[in-house]
């Protein structure tokens, strides 16, 4: 499968653990742009991945019927590919595909930005439903779930807080795209991680207190799974690497890699 893969090293030679960066539902590659340009200035190199079918990966076309599984075999071929093994970053999704991934693979550590619980995403589109009914009707009836999020109103209350600005919403909103249809159930259902390995590497597990789509207690219950504790951040919603404040997040990130030794 042909992957898009966003590289970003910094200036003169680097023995960090490098990292690959998966994004979450409706975004691609390009997401990560802040944190790797941050993550560069310090003496990280990154690398970010669009899943199949998004940004500029193979299989646009198809991307309603890919499956979870295939999204995991994207993340296993990226990684495969790099020198040596990267620290995982994974937001929303990108979160749970991480989760999957552990499963039978593993890695120096991994971090969780308002991933998609443990549990599964049911009580999210619940939620969602109850707030914007036609729209969940629209992504049924047609198979496309792109109509959950289909105007810069519906992406501003899914993915940012109120202090996003007008400019920056569009920006992004312009480059989201649609998600696998199939995929979305499986994250509700079908294919829920099966977190029994006791050989799991350090996890960060963070969260955002005005994020619309996974509650607190959501994001908690993830981090006790894997034995740890979640942290949140406030005045952020769920896309914590592009909102306004995104830096908190990336120096809460750096911290942890450097207290763990990477």
């Amino acid at each position: 499968m042909r992957l898009e893969v966003i590289a970003k090293t910094p200036v003169g030679n680097s023995d960090q653990t490098p990292i690959l960066f998966i994004h979450g539902a409706w975004h691609a590659a390009w997401c990560w742009e802040y944190f790797q340009a941050y993550f560069a200035e310090q003496g990280y190199s990154s690398y970010a991945m669009s899943l199949r079918g998004h940004g500029a990966s193979e299989g646009r076309d198809r991307l309603r019927w890919f499956r979870l599984a295939d999204y995991v075999s994207d993340l296993e071929q990226v990684a495969n590919e790099l020198l040596e093994p990267p620290i995982l970053v994974g937001h929303s999704l990108g979160g749970f595909i991480i989760q999957k991934y552990f499963e039978k693979h593993s890695a120096p550590a991994a971090v969780l930005l308002a991933s998609i619980p443990v549990k599964g995403s049911l009580n999210m589109f619940l939620r969602w439903a109850w707030r914007h009914p036609w729209q969940m009707a629209k992504c049924h009836l047609v198979r496309n779930s792109y109509a959950l999020i289909q105007t810069p109103s519906l992406a501003r209350e899914a993915f940012f807080s109120a202090g996003m600005p007008e400019q920056g919403l569009i920006r992004h909103f312009a480059r989201m795209q649609e998600e696998s249809y199939l995929a979305g159930w499986d994250t509700v259902a079908f294919d829920l991680p099966r977190p029994k390995r006791q050989d799991l590497p350090p996890m960060l597990v963070l969260g955002a207190l005005d994020d619309k789509l996974f509650r607190p207690d959501e994001i908690e219950t993830t981090a006790r799974v894997y034995h740890t504790q979640a942290e949140f951040f406030t005045g952020m919603a769920h896309d914590m690497m592009l909102e306004e404040n995104w830096l908190k997040v990336a120096e809460r990130i750096l911290v942890w890699l450097r207290e763990k030794g990477f």
